[in-house]
């Protein structure tokens, strides 16, 4: 397959799809603004449940959810969605 799969009409239609839900964000479960500009970190990002570094299906439906680009970069290539136990700087 020739050029970048991210950049196909399935895969597009996927992200419309997602975003088209309305669904908060699957990791802070905050609002995800349609309107943002897409570089903003608060806007919309289709995230992998499973992710593809991980052998996750990039068309598959289930495995696709809403989440803002914050805390999809955030939650980087880890399965679980809550944020990493933080600890403290005075130790």
């Amino acid at each position: 397959m020739a050029g970048n799969p991210r950049n196909g009409r399935p895969y597009r239609r996927l992200v419309a799809h997602v975003k088209a839900l309305g669904m908060p964000c699957a990791r802070c479960g905050g609002y995800i603004n349609p309107d943002l500009d897409p570089r903003s970190g608060w806007s919309f990002t289709l995230d992998h449940i499973v992710p593809l570094s991980r052998g996750g299906s990039l068309l598959d439906p289930a495995n696709a959810r809403s989440m803002h680009r914050r805390c999809n970069s955030a939650r980087g290539n880890r399965t679980g969605t809550t944020a990493p136990q933080r600890t403290s700087r005075k130790w």
